[in-house]
């Protein structure tokens, strides 16, 4: 008997060597497959374009009975009905797979055209003074002020200039794409060999190196040309108690204006101007000194002015914030252990939900991550956005998906609600022109605009419908109240993401609230876009959805949404 099973042993070893064999050259001819249908798409594109993305999505499924959708009459319909949307409009999924293509496509075809100029980047010049390599340690920076990232198109020149129109002295760059800015150099220096890493916009362009700061100090302008961006009149307050222990720096300028004291500030790397002639304070906001409780501009005008005035009035400064970024919330990190409950961050698109996790990170530190993977978000800094949705690593999880089975995906929810009119407006602008685009009066006038409303409108409602019926545990937040009282609500998200925080950290985001990542200005079109069938049929919408959260125990929509 031991004859045949020897036999059978060395059949059965044998067998699973040709298996093995034939595994091994099935994953070869496809490699080799893939390889050569790459280099002939790489091939063709110098001869042929991409064929044109489509700037609006297309119909989503028409069968979907778990998701809840009013009817587009105007009047509320039954949650159980699904939405059908005109043809051209693709379901949400297709169009996040068509955003990560055109994605994709943009950075094939800016690496090509680098690869085209080859060393012409080499050629170009750099307005300031590269000074040498620094070390950097991200608990103690050798530059303390302004922090951005741009993981495909740093150059020198772009940290420079950002610094500079910030009020900094100095730029510095790190691992190719990180920007640092300051007044003032805190570390040794390094061996230049260090600082080996190449800008991701500009080859041959020294951008630091692994823990390696290559500084440059900015071309210099005198105090009087210099221009800031994003210096903000916060408004008039009354004196704190101990103007001491609120400020940090106190000079005496008998020719004080507030230009002069927000160049002081500046110089000093601190965020807050603080003045009234002939005195200027600069400083951080603070327990001290929290800004939430504005007095009238005419007690600042009196105690400004030349002629007497009632002492009173002595007791009231004028506050500006200035370009320099309060830098005592801007380190993130991803979570330190594995969360064991998975929380959305759920809106409808053009809800604000990018400005909202800005919020989120800066409050309590983490990273936010995304059901989707968005390049242009992970590019200006937002780095969970590249991480697995579920990995856990994250405080949140951005999603704008409804219905039964993605909701009950998640153990619990913030749900962000947006003026329906503002979100269609936002999200239309951002198809057409992107995060920080607007759409051409073309856009607004073509037969893109109603077909959009007409689609999008019902989402807006299912949204928030779906959630309230499917949600675990679900914290309902208004854009509108987060823009109106910002601390109270960033305090009670972070309570709800159970995340203890500092209420100087609170403050400090609410300092930095507007950050590098948002449409300047409220730019508005020269006629309304909204029909009169549109608006009776938003309305529609806001009353079904608002007799929805008060059913459910939550306050109802802000009373601003209606009348239009």
């Amino acid at each position: 008997m031991a004859k045949p099973f020897y036999r059978l042993q060395r059949f059965l070893r044998r067998v699973q060597m040709l298996l093995l064999f034939l595994g091994v050259a099935y994953i070869m001819a496809g490699s080799v497959l893939l390889l050569q249908r790459s280099s002939l798409v790489v091939s063709q594109r110098g001869s042929a374009s991409l064929p044109p993305l489509p700037s609006l999505p297309s119909p989503p499924k028409a069968a979907e009975p778990q998701r809840a959708a009013p009817n587009r009459e105007g009047n509320p319909g039954d949650p159980s009905h699904s939405r059908n949307g005109p043809r051209w409009l693709m379901s949400r999924n297709l169009e996040i797979r068509h955003l990560r293509r055109r994605w994709f496509h943009s950075l094939m075809t800016e690496q090509e055209t680098r690869a085209e100029r080859g060393p012409a980047h080499r050629k170009v010049g750099h307005k300031g003074t590269y000074i040498g390599c620094f070390l950097d340690d991200k608990v103690d920076r050798a530059l303390g002020g302004t922090v951005f990232y741009d993981f495909r198109k740093m150059t020198s020149t772009l940290c420079q200039d950002t610094c500079s129109e910030s009020g900094y002295q100095f730029a510095g760059l790190e691992y190719g794409a990180e920007c640092y800015c300051g007044n003032r150099i805190s570390s040794s220096r390094a061996r230049e060999e260090d600082c080996n890493l190449d800008c991701k916009g500009e080859k041959g362009s020294p951008c630091g190196g692994v823990s390696r700061l290559s500084i440059y100090k900015v071309e210099e302008l005198l105090p009087g040309q210099r221009r800031y961006r994003n210096v903000r009149y916060r408004g008039c307050f009354e004196r704190p108690k101990n103007t001491t222990a609120a400020f940090l720096v106190h000079s005496v300028q008998p020719n004080l204006t507030s230009q002069s004291c927000i160049e002081t500030c500046t110089n000093k790397e601190l965020p807050l101007a603080v003045l009234r002639r002939p005195d200027c304070f600069c400083g951080y906001v603070s327990l001290l000194f929290t800004l939430h409780q504005r007095a009238e501009d005419k007690h600042c005008a009196l105690a400004n002015s030349t002629a007497p005035t009632a002492s009173a009035d002595r007791d009231y400064y004028q506050v500006y914030q200035t370009p320099v970024q309060d830098s005592r919330c801007t380190e993130r990190k991803f979570l330190p252990e594995k969360s064991e409950t998975l929380v959305a961050l759920s809106s409808f698109p053009g809800a604000g939900n990018t400005w909202v996790r800005h919020l989120i990170e800066l409050a309590t530190g983490y990273y936010t991550g995304s059901f989707y993977f968005d390049g242009t978000l992970y590019n200006k800094g937002f780095k969970g956005e590249k991480d697995y949705w579920k990995s856990g690593r994250t405080i949140c999880v951005k999603t704008h998906e409804s219905g039964q089975r993605e909701i009950e995906m998640y153990d619990a929810a913030i749900l962000l609600i947006r003026n329906p009119y503002r979100s269609l407006v936002a999200e239309f602008n951002r198809k057409c022109a992107g995060h920080l685009g607007y759409a051409s009066e073309q856009h607004w006038r073509s037969n893109e605009w109603p077909e959009f409303v007409s689609s999008y409108a019902s989402w807006w409602a299912s949204h928030v419908l779906d959630w309230l019926k499917y949600g675990r545990r679900v914290l309902v937040v208004h854009y509108e109240d987060l823009q109106g009282a910002l601390f109270p609500q960033l305090r009670h998200i972070a309570a709800f993401l159970n995340v203890s925080v500092t209420e100087e950290r609170l403050l400090c985001a609410e300092s930095n609230q507007d950050g590098h990542f948002k449409r300047s200005g409220g730019r508005r079109q020269g006629f309304d876009p909204f029909t009169p069938e549109m608006k009776l049929m938003i309305d529609g919408y806001i009353r079904t959805v608002d007799r929805a959260l008060r059913e459910s125990n939550y306050t109802g929509l802000p009373q601003e949404y209606l009348p239009r």
